[in-house]
């Protein structure tokens, strides 16, 4: 199955080299699962010239606010109601999380309650699962015929599934213990409070369920998918 990653940011320059970007970062979580890449750097204002060059779409984190004004942002949000109306399914997470709800009729701020940095920790349907997280922004008000998948105290829309057209994750699966630490040292001083940095390092080395997020990511495109009314095409 064709994967297109949208990458909507970029891994720090001092952390690429040694942890990768973004899309490397994806590939890893979900190597050995059947899927081939390509990514489009939209950041860059590289777009897809379709929705239907690939089969499903994964779109990036991003150090961007999705309801900040940058040049890529209302094409993607275009891109995103497109791919939405011709039923291929897409992934979201962190940013791509918070771009497409916002494009679907959402709201998206600057939460007042502050960072989720770190190990956090969360209810997908009764099952706890714990994942790093790396936000502030938050999804406070969900598009219509969203459902919310994952909670917790802090971030209550923090997993959302839009039927068969999108699965969208506020944390970071793809993120490791050593990429998060890279964070905390070149993205964290004067930023993020110390108290939030001192309870992440606390937690470093402790499990996350990053394959069971990979699974459900697996899972959500691999599922069979009627036509989209009017296109002929579909994804199957």
């Amino acid at each position: 199955m064709r994967i297109g990653i949208l990458q909507c940011g970029q891994s720090p320059a001092q952390l690429k080299d040694e942890l990768g970007d973004y899309p490397d970062m994806f590939v890893r979580l979900l190597d050995g699962r059947g899927f081939t890449f390509r990514t489009w750097h939209v950041e860059g204002m590289e777009f897809p010239a379709d929705v239907h060059e690939a089969e499903g779409w994964l779109l990036t984190g991003s150090r961007h606010g999705a309801y900040e004004d940058h040049d890529f942002i209302p094409p993607l949000e275009d891109f995103i109601r497109q791919a939405h109306s011709a039923g291929v399914p897409m992934v979201g997470i962190c940013f791509g999380h918070q771009i497409i709800a916002q494009a679907l009729g959402g709201k998206v701020v600057k939460h007042p309650d502050g960072w989720a940095v770190g190990a956090q920790d969360y209810d997908f349907g009764g099952k706890p699962v714990t994942l790093n997280a790396w936000h502030q922004d938050q999804v406070v008000s969900r598009p219509e015929g969203a459902e919310v998948a994952g909670r917790s105290d802090f971030c209550r829309n923090a997993a959302l599934i839009y039927g068969d057209r999108a699965f969208t994750v506020q944390a970071h699966p793809e993120f490791d213990d050593a990429f998060v630490q890279g964070l905390m040292d070149t993205r964290a001083r004067g930023v993020v409070p110390q108290d939030l940095l001192d309870r992440a390092a606390a937690r470093m080395g402790q499990a996350r369920d990053a394959s069971g997020i990979a699974d459900r990511i697996e899972a959500f495109f691999k599922q069979p998918r009627a036509l989209a009314r009017g296109d002929e095409r579909g994804v199957a």
